[in-house]
């Protein structure tokens, strides 16, 4: 049996050569993706990464804390709109505008993760998915920010660099994105991560312990709004447009329903769910085109089933996949990752 001995062995970054080696092949093939896979390919990619961050900031909230919420849109408009102005309007740098975005974002975490020291479920859920409302609802109507009509965003200048092409951004999300991916697995490593995940198993025992619950809680809430303050300043890049309704509720429901698709309290799970679940997005708002889903079947949904329009409808198919998935493996992607691979290691017994 491998068992650690040390401590460090625990907070390692890689366990054996074998994980060394693949993270190696890992990174080659991000870095030269989008010289094969061309500009669309890199346009997903950035839409996965910066999913991915977002998703592994909540679980950190949802999966190692244990406290749910429904508001992270709310963030996530937050850091695109502090880093788009700052950037546009005032002129900061790209690498002072994004940090500014994202500390901002953990500001106003901090606030949102007070009433989680009292309040629990769904009353947590509802204050939540409250501050994700009344964010889209403040930026609609200051005029400052664009209002209802938006704002648009000016190409990426970085030490004079341009980044203008998706496939160019590719490389600025995607180092990113690796960072942040290292800094939420090292986080969870250390007596932090262990300190959140005694308060999700039981934060009276936690109490019991020593953990202090004001601390951590609000730091979980602090911690999870900078990596998505951080996803919406770059979001504001690859989009090129940003307007309040790019930011509404069900933008926060689709970001938990990545956690619990890819798995609570999983790193590898976080990125497994924004993967899959941005995929089926971009599949499905060009759902004419598909073979699977016809103008036909459109027509049937609207006459039945009141579906009332193409959006409505992906988020229906959208919902059943998640449904589905949680059905056959409540511990996600992750969950049947690891239930696989105990599979063929005990195979043929």
């Amino acid at each position: 049996m491998d068992m650690k001995k040390d401590y460090y062995e625990d907070v390692r970054l890689f366990d054996s050569k074998v994980e060394v080696f693949w993270t190696i092949v890992l990174l080659l093939s991000l870095a030269i993706f989008p010289e094969i896979g061309g500009n669309y390919y890199a346009y997903l990619l950035n839409l996965i990464a910066i999913n991915a961050i977002v998703a592994l900031g909540l679980n950190i909230l949802v999966g190692y804390t244990g406290q749910i919420s429904l508001g992270h849109a709310g963030f996530f408009a937050i850091g695109a709109y502090t880093c788009a102005m700052l950037y546009k309007v005032y002129g900061v740098p790209f690498v002072l505008a994004l940090p500014a975005g994202a500390f901002l974002s953990a500001g106003f975490g901090f606030l949102v993760g007070l009433p989680a020291l009292r309040l629990e479920g769904p009353y947590l859920t509802i204050a939540t998915m409250g501050f994700g409302m009344a964010v889209t609802q403040f930026i609609g109507h200051w005029s400052f920010l664009g209002g209802r009509m938006g704002l648009d965003i000016p190409k990426l200048e970085i030490f004079g660099l341009r980044f203008a092409t998706d496939k160019e951004l590719y490389y600025v999300i995607m180092a990113i994105a690796v960072v942040m991916t290292i800094g939420a697995r090292n986080l969870i490593a250390t007596r932090v991560g262990r300190a959140l995940i005694a308060i999700r198993d039981s934060d009276i025992a936690a109490k019991t312990m020593g953990v202090n619950l004001t601390y951590y809680k609000t730091l979980a809430f602090a911690i999870s709004a900078f990596y998505t303050g951080t996803a919406g300043g770059l979001m504001a890049f690859v989009l090129g447009f940003i307007s309040p309704e790019n930011f509404n509720l069900m933008l926060s429901i689709v970001f938990l329903g990545m956690v619990v698709v890819g798995g609570l309290g999983s790193i590898a799970g976080s990125i497994a769910g924004a993967a899959l679940l941005t995929y089926l997005q971009i599949r499905l708002s060009a759902v004419q085109d598909m073979w699977l889903i016809g103008p036909w079947v459109v027509e049937i949904s609207e006459r039945w089933f009141n579906v009332g329009g193409m959006a409505n409808l992906q988020n229906i198919i959208i919902g059943l996949i998640m449904v589905l998935i949680v059905i056959v493996e409540p511990a996600g992607i992750y969950g049947f990752w690891l239930r696989t691979k105990r599979y063929w290691r005990t195979w043929p017994f």
